[in-house]
């Protein structure tokens, strides 16, 4: 069985006291704990502070163009089924110029595990505002307020089609790890909102912020309930943070309603030698 050391690549540049510290550790140990080895999984990171991870973590990965790693992962996917396939980046990334991508691949509830280090910021750059900042929060970009409303991309998931809907915050490795080892064993697009605080750059939403303002979602919660998921997802809004499985469904993924790829995994089949032999089928 693999270890945490397994998956540990270079050591990580990041700030002191970053949020990324701990999703990072949470990441390699969810896939630890799940039985796998670096050459049993995927990552298609983007571009930014998170996307830094791709040197830090162990295991087949890549760079996705700035918010371009979900279609990476999702080709990835198609090309072999049977292999685990995670898409990590920032809020800016997936929820801002990824944001389209976000929507088709909840609609199509394909197969991947998308882990979003939500801190309203884009931390690389130097602290711009991005997208789940609330409206009047100043940064760089936008000294006298933020002018947009908030995403809110836990209610965006979940009308789209998301299958798996959860958010965990990185001042609670234990409760991290437990939720991204659920979204990863869940077949259909899984959705991870980390709630991850920039010290550098987000002076506002700090780990105390997060922390009066979070709770854990009672065993009581029903999260196949469409309609208690949407109340609770939509709580975002008014700075409320559930954290847990908001919303869980089972639904064919995308893969395994494509016929071509029922016999075998596309990775598997012998290809092609040359175009003469693709137009010799047409002959």
């Amino acid at each position: 069985m693999s270890t945490i050391q397994d998956f540990t690549g270079y050591a990580p540049t990041w700030c002191p006291g970053c949020g990324n510290w701990a999703i990072g550790i949470s990441i390699k140990t969810a896939l630890s704990q799940l039985g796998y080895s670096p050459s049993d999984v995927m990552i298609a990171f983007d571009i930014g502070c998170s996307g830094n991870m791709n040197d830090f973590v162990n295991a087949y990965a890549t760079h996705g163009l700035h918010g371009r790693s979900l279609p990476v992962a999702i080709g990835a996917k198609l090309a072999n089924h049977k292999m685990p396939v995670l898409a990590v980046g920032g809020d800016g990334g997936l929820y801002g110029e990824g944001g389209n991508h976000f929507l088709h691949a909840c609609r199509g509830n394909h197969d991947i595990t998308m882990i979003v280090h939500d801190n309203s910021v884009y931390g690389l750059t130097t602290g711009q505002v991005a997208p789940t900042a609330q409206k009047g929060y100043k940064s760089k970009s936008t000294p006298t307020g933020a002018l947009e409303v908030a995403v809110n991309p836990l209610t965006l998931a979940l009308t789209q089609g998301a299958t798996f809907i959860g958010q965990s915050f990185a001042g609670d490795i234990t409760h991290l790890i437990d939720i991204l080892k659920k979204a990863i064993q869940h077949k259909g697009f899984s959705l991870v909102n980390i709630l991850q605080p920039c010290v550098t750059f987000n002076k506002v939403y700090t780990y105390q912020y997060y922390l009066k303002r979070s709770y854990k979602l009672p065993e009581t919660y029903d999260k196949g309930n469409l309609q208690e998921a949407f109340a609770t997802c939509e709580e975002l809004n008014h700075e409320k943070f559930a954290l847990g499985v908001l919303y869980e469904i089972e639904r064919p993924s995308f893969h395994e309603q494509l016929s071509q790829l029922s016999a075998t995994p596309l990775i598997d089949r012998s290809p092609y030698k040359g175009v003469s032999e693709i137009l010799q089928q047409f002959i």
